[in-house]
């Protein structure tokens, strides 16, 4: 089992064996994750941009600049 020391300040030194099996690096965000009480799961929270294609549909038809120029008005005005 790998550990780490929490410091006064409340930071811990994440172990390179755990910061290579998550695929983290020095400026990479981590999220912990609560499993169950007490028991939390740590996770990467940056992920390549690549795996948020097909996230969004495409559109059922193309949509032309006056069209949003007119949703954006609309919506501005609260109607």
């Amino acid at each position: 089992m790998t550990t780490a020391t929490l410091t006064s300040k409340g930071q811990i030194t994440i172990p390179k064996e755990v910061r290579e099996a998550l695929g983290v690096a020095a400026g990479d965000r981590v999220e912990f994750v609560e499993e169950e009480k007490g028991v939390y799961k740590v996770v990467a929270a940056t992920r390549d941009v690549r795996h948020l294609k097909g996230l969004v549909g495409k559109p059922p038809a193309p949509v032309t600049i006056e069209a949003m120029k007119r949703a954006v008005a609309r919506r501005a005005s609260g109607k």
